[in-house]
């Protein structure tokens, strides 16, 4: 049995933390010894989410440069076959860290954004770019969530293709159906239509353009609820009181329980400007509501590619997106296809994690 060690800033909520818990949750343990370890476990909503055959190891540090000594520490400790990590700036450390770590342990990082992008919101974006490029190369494996963030991570920050490897994020569609209500939100005649949209609120979800967007379509009776929290908050809420659409966008913050939004919705709008893989829109094609994105630079055409039901922009814009909804709700609804999500199922995805984990172990 190989002793793997998880290791995550936080299980606050956000993306990457769901892939990891559902990845805890369907990986085999008889293959594999699970041990994760949190920066700073404090406000974890997905604390419940960590199945019981788990070792949790709470760093207690707010911030993970604080943690370097008791990382260093765990690992020595545990000498693990492999080390797994995501969010790139706990990789940065880890990877910084790798000459002074055990020489047989392993080292696989998982990015979880569209690097260039993200780096375009950074001070000092050269040297960010340096640290990528020098630092990223030595993990055994980097894990991409679309082809689009490989092609980014080789093309614009030279890691080594062969050091890459391209695994979709689960959705755990039988554990999200459970808890829906057994007939979905059908939108009868004079309804208004209802969106919902959810993640941080920060300049790369594009609430902005989503708020704009609501505001070109006066004529169309259309509510909008967007779940989440995030450092734009406030100007995101100015805007709304500026446009006069205090009755149509409502900004409820972080809910737990986003899919039961969901199945009360007609559809999903992803407004991002970029994104890696969006969870949002694997867990709102489960919940069976269609999904009207903008062409985020990332993996979101890789999901919507060839799904009935689902409307893309044609550029990243509130005009666009405006029109693609009005597109998408003039248009009857098919359902989303019972097979549209096969390739994201958690036994599916675990495997290809599982197969990647003892290939690395094995050449070490």
């Amino acid at each position: 049995m190989r002793t793997v060690l998880f290791i995550v800033p936080t299980l606050r909520g956000g993306g990457a933390e769901r892939v990891m818990v559902t990845l805890l949750r369907h990986l085999d343990p008889t293959r594999f010894r699970r041990i994760l370890a949190v920066v700073d476990l404090r406000d974890a909503v997905y604390r419940a989410d960590v199945p019981s055959g788990v070792e949790l190891v709470d760093l207690a540090c707010t911030r993970v440069r604080k943690a370097i000594p008791g990382l260093l520490r765990l690992v020595w400790r545990l000498r693990p076959d492999l080390v797994f990590s995501t969010l790139g700036s706990l990789n940065l450390v880890i990877a910084a860290l790798r000459p002074v770590m055990p020489r047989k342990t392993a080292f696989i990082g998982r990015e979880a954004n569209t690097v260039s992008e993200q780096l375009k919101e950074f001070p000092n974006r050269a040297l960010w770019r340096l640290a990528y490029r020098s630092l990223y190369r030595r993990f055994d494996a980097v894990v991409c969530q679309s082809k689009y963030m490989q092609r980014d991570l080789v093309e614009c920050h030279g890691l080594p293709i062969e050091k890459t490897v391209v695994i979709h994020n689960p959705v755990d569609l039988e554990r999200i159906r459970a808890g829906l209500p057994q007939q979905r939100r059908i939108r009868a005649p004079g309804d208004p239509l209802r969106l919902v949209a959810a993640g941080r609120l920060a300049p790369a979800k594009g609430f902005d353009l989503l708020i704009d967007a609501i505001a070109l379509l006066r004529d169309v009776d259309v509510r909008v609820s967007i779940l989440g929290d995030g450092p734009l908050r406030t100007e995101l809420e100015a805007r709304i009181a500026r446009l006069g659409l205090e009755h149509a966008v409502s900004l409820l913050g972080f809910r737990p329980d986003p899919q039961r939004h969901f199945a009360e919705s007609d559809a999903l709008v992803l407004s991002s400007r970029y994104e890696g893989l969006p969870n949002v829109v694997l867990e709102a094609l489960a919940c069976g509501i269609g999904v009207i994105a903008t062409p985020a630079i990332g993996g979101v055409a890789e999901i919507l590619d060839g799904v009935a039901g689902c409307a893309m922009a044609d550029e990243i814009s509130a005009p666009a997106l405006a029109r693609a909804i009005r597109s998408w709700a003039a248009t009857p609804f098919p359902g989303i296809a019972p097979a549209a999500l096969d390739r994201f199922r958690p036994a599916e995805i675990s495997e290809q994690y599982a197969r990647l984990f003892e290939r690395v172990c094995e050449r070490r």
